[in-house]
C-alpha cells in the first residue's frame, strides 16, 4: 500500500465526466509524475486529492495513510500536512514575501525565510521585503509559493505545472529544491505536460480521458511525448 491510494475515482463536472473510474497508487518519499494531454484530467485529479470546492462529490475512494480523507475539508487535509501549489499562483496585496513564507513556516526566523529564498534562486535582500502583488511576475510568485512550501515541510505535495512562468535560468534550482523536498521524506505528485518535469520523478503515469493508460518508468512513459500518443484502447485510437 502505498502513503496515497486513489481507488475507483469518478467525478463529474456541469455535466460532464473528467475522472473515469481512476485508481493509482503513490509510494511513500517518491517524486511522481502525472502526464497527459490538456483535459486529460491532470489538475482535476489534484484538485480532488485536495479536497478543494467544487471537486468533492465524486464516487469512489481516497486513501491516505491507511484511512479514508474523503470526507475530510480542505483544513483537515491541510492538517494531516498535504498540501497543493497553484499552477497559477495567488497575490496577497499588502503582505510581503518574508510575511507569506513565515505564515507557512514552522520556524519563523528569518534565517529560514533566507535560506528558501536561495534554494528556489531568489535574492533574499532583493525580495524578502517585496509585497507577493501585482508588482512580481507570475514566475516570481510561482517561485515564492514554492519557498512558502519548503518551510511546511509537508508529508505530501502536489505541484501542479511547476515549471509554468518559470525562465530557464531558475528552473534548476525549483528541480533541485523538488528533490529536497524528498530528502526531506516529502511524497511528490508532479502534474505536468513537460518532458523536463517529468525526468525530474522516478516514475509516472499517463492520464488520459479521466483514466490512467499507462505508468511505469519515466522511459516507459516518456514515450507519449514523441507523438503525444501511445497504442490504447481509447476509440480514436489512428488504425
Amino acid at each position: 500500500m502505498g502513503i496515497l491510494e486513489v481507488k475507483n475515482l469518478s467525478l463529474s463536472i456541469n455535466g460532464s465526466k473528467i475522472l473515469n473510474g481512476l485508481s493509482v497508487s503513490f509510494q511513500e518519499g517518491h517524486i511522481h509524475a502525472v502526464v497527459g494531454p490538456n483535459g486529460a484530467g491532470k489538475t482535476t485529479l489534484g484538485y480532488t486529492i485536495m479536497g478543494l470546492e467544487g471537486y468533492r462529490d465524486f464516487t469512489g475512494d481516497i486513501i491516505y495513510k491507511g484511512k479514508s480523507i474523503k470526507n475530510l475539508s480542505v483544513y483537515e487535509r491541510a492538517r494531516k500536512n498535504i498540501t497543493l501549489a497553484w499552477q497559477e499562483p495567488a497575490r496577497f496585496e499588502g503582505l510581503t514575501v518574508e510575511d507569506f513564507i513565515k505564515s507557512s513556516a514552522k520556524n519563523k526566523s528569518r534565517e529560514t525565510v533566507t535560506d528558501v529564498l536561495e534554494k528556489v534562486g531568489m535574492s533574499p535582500g532583493e525580495y524578502i521585503n517585496r509585497a507577493v502583488d501585482k508588482g512580481l511576475s507570475g514566475g516570481e510568485r510561482k517561485r515564492i509559493e514554492f519557498a512558502s512550501i519548503l518551510v511546511m515541510e509537508p508529508e505530501l505535495v502536489i505541484l501542479d505545472e511547476p515549471d509554468s512562468g518559470i525562465d530557464v535560468a531558475s528552473l534548476n534550482n525549483m528541480f533541485k529544491a523538488i528533490k529536497f523536498l524528498k530528502s526531506n521524506g516529502t511524497t511528490v505528485i508532479l502534474i505536468t505536460h513537460s518532458l523536463a518535469v517529468l525526468k525530474q520523478a522516478e516514475d509516472a503515469f499517463l492520464l488520459c480521458h479521466g483514466d490512467i493508460i499507462q505508468s511505469g518508468s519515466i522511459d516507459k512513459v516518456s514515450v507519449y511525448f514523441k507523438g503525444k500518443c501511445i497504442p490504447c484502447d481509447h476509440k480514436n485510437l489512428p488504425e
